[in-house]
């Protein structure tokens, strides 16, 4: 019988996707306005350097979003990732439009999200997950629950995961130590 852990594992290592909800994932999902009604997000920069080692790596980052933010567009444009659907309840239909002319298959999609409109997406690709402060039916549905919380660098554990599955790890981590630190 399979367990659970190795279940986990085999979907990471066909992920060719990571596809990111924003609001509880990449943030802690609180919003803040000033009083001239901007938007403030605070993201996390272990994140952000996380989706850039695993692009390098060859997994493609997309973000899908139900709220339209410019915020969001520049923190997507500053990480490199080109593909960002925002304004989408309907986070399925967008995730289809998103990978429309690519020869993906749902399969190697990972997608990390925390609230309801997650779920149609979730219950679909081959490696859901969630964070720990999601409600419970996308916690009961992710295939892993990450152990860091939403905007506190759960989305750079998934990166490093995915690397660990895909034997890319090692390579990412090698130009930040001293030559020679990485073998044995």
């Amino acid at each position: 019988m399979t367990t659970r852990e190795e279940q986990l594992n085999r979907a990471l290592q066909k992920v060719r996707w990571l596809v990111l909800d924003v609001d509880g994932v990449l943030t802690d999902g609180r919003l803040f306005f000033d009083n001239n009604g901007n938007e403030l997000k605070t993201f996390n920069t272990l994140d952000g350097h996380g989706i850039k080692m695993l692009q390098k790596s060859g997994v493609q980052v997309a973000i899908v979003t139900g709220r339209r933010s410019n915020v969001v567009e520049r923190r997507a444009h500053d990480l490199g990732i080109r593909r960002l659907i925002q304004g989408r309840e309907d986070k399925f239909a967008a995730l289809e439009e998103l990978l429309g002319d690519e020869s993906c298959r749902l399969g190697d999609i990972a997608y990390v999200g925390d609230d309801y409109p997650d779920l149609l997406v979730m219950t679909r690709i081959g490696c859901p997950i969630s964070v720990p402060n999601a409600v419970a039916p996308v916690r009961e549905r992710a295939l892993w629950i990450t152990d860091t919380r939403g905007g506190e660098g759960a989305v750079r554990e998934v990166c490093d995961r995915i690397m660990q599955a895909q034997g890319s790890f090692d390579a990412a981590l090698a130009p930040y130590l001293a030559p020679g630190e990485g073998e044995h």
